[in-house]
């Protein structure tokens, strides 16, 4: 299982586009696989790693994840494969819905059929960014034309997936998933399989399963968990993530952050890639130097 870092932790503490790179960097000569960055309220992503692939080499640079719904997917896609040119083809592109509360009440789209509209862009965005053109028209989608970027070769789309047929989908037209908030158990007994269950029925390649969840080394197991309730409250209010703690038996996020010691935390990340994880995106959570320091450590010692 490759370990890589979501960064996050930088943009929450108020970094800088100089300070993004700097921990690209740390990352790449600490040996870790990839540097994932998401698509939140401040920076945005494809245009961060566009510059941190310019600057920082060995890394896979992802996205985890960019909204579907803001973004056309020709409009995506030129952006991607752009982003792709300038890492030099080290980007993997991850796509969500995002949840209703953002689509409807902040941006004013509708959020009717949501496995329709995934389906819809994926069947523009997956020909534009592996062959260049596309000509699709659905029923609240279309993409007819092509997209020249010169230097640019394809990159991997990975799309954000829970549900049963949100996974089924990302088995067949994408490469994989990524997940956040999802336990072990429900790594095991339900995204691995029906994900490759999918991408198998279609003689597809395995597909990556992408697991990210928050991690802390420490001797205070129990207020870094207080801390983790509070700092990822949101999570267990919104439905799609509600669902996957439901499955693994979890009370709210706090109970699936991989918190403790070095040997409890590393234990808890090979449970992951028994669980069927091929990567797992460390979300570092400390709030002072010497706990960012010895999470770090013990994730080093895990590559």
């Amino acid at each position: 299982m490759r370990i890589g870092i979501f960064a996050g932790e930088v943009i929450d503490r108020g970094g800088t586009l100089h300070d993004l790179v700097a921990a690209a960097t740390t990352a790449a000569s600490q040996g870790f696989a990839g540097f994932w960055l998401p698509q939140i309220f401040a920076y945005d992503a494809l245009t961060t790693l566009a510059v941190i692939g310019r600057e920082v080499e060995g890394l896979e640079l992802g996205t985890a994840v960019v909204p579907t719904y803001p973004r056309h997917p020709m409009m995506l896609a030129a952006q991607a494969l752009t982003t792709n040119a300038a890492c030099q083809g080290r980007l993997t592109l991850g796509i969500g819905l995002s949840h209703q509360l953002v689509i409807e009440s902040m941006l004013g789209y509708s959020f009717d059929k949501p496995l329709r509209h995934m389906r819809e862009y994926l069947s523009i965005l997956g020909p534009l960014v592996n062959e260049g053109s596309v000509s699709f028209t659905g029923e609240t989608l279309s993409g007819n034309g092509t997209i020249e970027v010169p230097g640019s070769v394809p990159c991997p789309i990975l799309l954000a997936a829970l549900g049963p047929k949100m996974l089924e989908l990302a088995g067949t037209e994408a490469d994989g998933t990524i997940t956040w908030m999802t336990g072990p158990a429900t790594v095991a007994d339900h995204i691995a399989p029906t994900i490759r269950a999918a991408a198998d029925a279609h003689e597809r390649p395995a597909p990556r399963v992408v697991s990210a969840l928050p991690v802390l080394v420490t001797d205070d197991a129990d207020a870094a968990r207080q801390r983790a309730a509070r700092a990822f409250a949101i999570y267990g209010q919104l439905p799609s993530y509600r669902a996957m703690l439901d499955r693994e038996g979890a009370e709210g996020p706090a109970d699936v952050a991989l918190i403790g010691d070095e040997d409890t935390v590393a234990d808890a990340i090979a449970r992951m890639g028994e669980a069927g994880a091929t990567d797992f995106l460390a979300v570092e959570f400390g709030i002072d130097e010497p706990e960012r320091t010895r999470t770090r450590a013990l994730l080093r010692s895990l590559l």
